[in-house]
């Protein structure tokens, strides 16, 4: 049994702020069934601690970046799927109101590097030291949360035996700080380099783990292929290409037992898209009931949205939208439900009302001009929301263009658009409305929908396969009791 430390800023269902904590929440019980023992490591946010009362210390930091910490062990999950989380509690980084990454007037927390930090600092003590006698064998590493993982490992003399895996969710997001934090973080001076953490003469805690980690994994194939590309590496392309055949790219998939549809048929939806309707004032239409659950921003394409809007709402198609994000987004889909009476909007996040969205609609759209993977794509196709989608990343990956040949073959799952402009998803707009038009095709397509395997079963493997090759393990080899 291999043992693995996965090391997260946030994981379902105690914190979230997008599809990292869907990842983190799901994987380690995904795993389980590989030969793989994964515990999670998470930051002891206010909200984390309020939900896991009866969590023990089992480790204690005197100072951890100005303060004293201890890790409580917890539950992640419950009944089968339940599996140990670790809790670093450390009330001068994290007992506060606000986001995991931001306070409540939205700004990043001035002391994020020294959070971070904190985090991957514990997890690098408990795989050098181990904790209530349970040693890991690797750790995986989420984004720049985790990235400095690697090279405080390295400094306590355990990167031989312990082998990390970088797992990149979105390369948006760096964790650039300026160079003063070397020193601020104890990070060691010989590393600020460009061979090291230095990036354009900052602190990049998601390059030092790109550089350091023994292997890098991202969260799609064509992601992985796309992030060699100028036009979406963000400037790490390079960096990533540096890493040769030990970067990789392995599918995110979701809980099927947490999005299990009521229904195991197109006509059983029918019920659930009327009472979506009910719930949203939207009047009877002959046209598509989309549905949109995303972050409301310009990468997202919410801008080809409100432009195409006018041709969804002229074929008779409605819009039911649940986000947040940029306010000039918020502000214009708010105009458009006060113009339209097919659009409804919804500004936050309800995890429930996102489930009867996906219940309810007919289509989902993700007009994203990259996206990593994507999840809410995954959801439609699990309750047979046929996904309307960019042809980027894990939207490429994983939904079956509803061309003439798939049609013919029977194993079309839903709609893909390029290039990423207005024009093309106007056209796909249109498509969609002519086949939903006619409901044999579009309820073959239901059916094929709900027929894509969109659980953990194949990536789990992939991801098992990883871990064994890291520590040299071939076949799983069971552990004694005392280190499980």
């Amino acid at each position: 049994m291999i043992k693995v430390l996965s090391v997260t800023s946030e994981c379902v269902p105690l914190i979230k702020t997008g599809g990292l904590a869907d990842v983190a929440g799901s994987l380690p019980s995904a795993l389980a069934s590989h030969g793989v023992e994964m515990r999670t490591l998470l930051p002891g946010y206010r909200q984390v601690l309020a939900a896991q009362p009866e969590a023990e210390t089992v480790f204690e930091v005197w100072d951890l970046f100005g303060g004293f910490a201890r890790i409580r062990r917890g539950t992640l999950g419950e009944g089968k799927h339940a599996t140990p989380l670790y809790i670093l509690d450390a009330p001068h980084l994290y007992d506060r109101d606000g986001k995991p990454y931001n306070g409540p007037d939205g700004h990043d927390w001035w002391d994020n590097p020294q959070r971070f930090a904190a985090l991957s600092l514990a997890a690098a003590m408990i795989a050098a030291h181990g904790i209530e006698q349970w040693h890991p064998d690797a750790l995986h590493l989420h984004d720049w949360q985790a990235g400095l993982t690697p090279v405080y490992l390295r400094e306590l003399g355990a990167a031989e035996r312990v082998k990390t895996l970088m797992t990149i969710h979105n390369i948006a997001f760096q964790g650039c700080y300026g160079a003063d934090m070397v020193y601020t973080l104890g990070l060691p001076p010989q590393g600020f380099t460009s061979s090291g953490f230095e990036y354009w003469g900052q602190v990049s805690t998601l390059k030092a783990g790109i550089m350091a980690a023994t292997k890098v994994s991202t969260v799609s194939p064509t992601y992985a292929r796309e992030l060699m590309d100028g036009a979406f590496g963000m400037g790490m392309e390079g960096v990533l290409a540096a890493r040769g055949a030990d970067f990789t790219g392995i599918l995110n998939g979701i809980d099927l037992d947490l999005w299990k549809p009521s229904y195991k048929s197109p006509k059983g939806k029918e019920k659930h898209k009327a009472a979506l309707r009910e719930e949203l004032g939207l009047p009877e239409s002959d046209g598509p009931l989309c549905v949109v659950i995303s972050r409301l921003t310009g990468q997202k394409g919410f801008d080809l949205l409100l432009d195409a809007l006018p041709t969804l709402i002229e074929r008779g198609g409605q819009l039911a939208l649940l986000g947040s994000g940029e306010g000039y987004f918020e502000s214009a889909f708010r105009n458009a439900a006060l113009k339209y009476a097919g659009v409804s909007v919804r500004i936050g996040y309800d995890e429930a009302f996102a489930r009867r969205l996906i219940e309810g609609g007919d289509a989902i759209l993700v007009p994203s001009r990259f996206e990593p993977c994507g999840l809410t794509q995954l959801y439609g196709l699990r309750f047979g929301t046929l996904p309307l989608v960019s042809l980027t990343g894990g939207l490429a990956d994983t939904v079956i263009q509803a061309n003439p040949a798939a049609l013919s073959a029977g194993v079309a799952t839903g709609l893909q658009f390029t290039p990423i402009t207005t024009e093309a998803l106007e056209a796909a707009i249109h498509r969609m409305c002519d086949l939903f038009a006619k409901p044999k095709i579009w309820h073959q397509m239901m059916k094929n929908a709900m027929a894509q395997p969109v659980g953990w079963d194949t990536s789990a493997e992939a991801y098992a396969d990883l871990f064994k090759d890291m520590v040299g393990q071939v076949t799983p080899v069971e552990t004694d009791e005392a280190d499980a």
